[in-house]
């Protein structure tokens, strides 16, 4: 499965690989023939980058769950830090069910994602109101193509491990634990959006 709004960047290398290998084929031409195979390369690589894989999200009101895949590189000042590389699946998701109730698109700069100084990258922060409080979920933009795509609106419901966008070509995305939660993750985890819980609420064990 293909990434929601992914289409018209397919369509577009897949064109200029079907065009570069037709001119190849017919010309004979040996410069056409290396554009041909790097036209074909390149649309290999668009179909991996925006894949979408299934994912199965545990039911648990008291877990919050990546919002991205990545590695996660900062567990400091009441959030968590999910750095996305470029072979990472970049397609975002709530990482606790709630209202959204508010979308902000913050100008910035673009530094490498896993930049200390990426805290002034462009930015956008969705607000999600849970039963434990706000949560902020802040996608932000990285060097390449600079592209953050949301899926929502404010006033609609989500539930954990749905999908709520995606950014484009490597960055990261950060959430804000809520009070009552203690972290869970490590720095260094490998993490997949909508399956790993990075907090859990504070007593959950004992509630079990």
């Amino acid at each position: 499965m293909l990434a929601k709004d992914s289409a018209s960047w397919v369509a577009v290398v897949g064109l200029f690989a079907l065009a570069s290998t037709m001119a190849s084929y017919f010309t004979g031409l040996a410069s056409l023939r290396y554009l041909s195979y790097l036209g074909i390369a390149l649309f290999a690589f668009v179909i991996w980058f925006f894949r979408d894989p299934e994912r199965t999200t545990k039911i648990c009101d008291h877990c919050l769950f990546s919002a991205a895949d990545g590695k996660v590189i900062d567990i400091s000042n009441g959030k968590v830090c999910v750095f996305m590389n470029v072979h990472n699946v970049h397609v975002n998701r709530a990482p606790i069910s709630g209202n959204i109730l508010s979308i902000t698109h913050k100008k910035g700069g673009h530094m490498p994602a896993f930049n200390k100084d990426s805290d002034r990258n462009e930015r956008t922060v969705t607000v999600i109101e849970s039963s434990h409080g706000n949560v902020e979920v802040t996608q932000i933009a990285g060097v390449l193509v600079r592209r953050i795509v949301s899926y929502l609106e404010v006033g609609d419901k989500v539930v954990s491990g749905q999908k709520i966008g995606m950014i484009r070509f490597g960055s990261r995305v950060d959430v804000t634990i809520p009070s009552d939660f203690e972290i869970s993750c490590k720095l260094g985890d490998r993490v997949h959006a909508g399956e790993s819980i990075i907090a859990k609420e504070i007593g959950f064990k004992r509630k079990q």
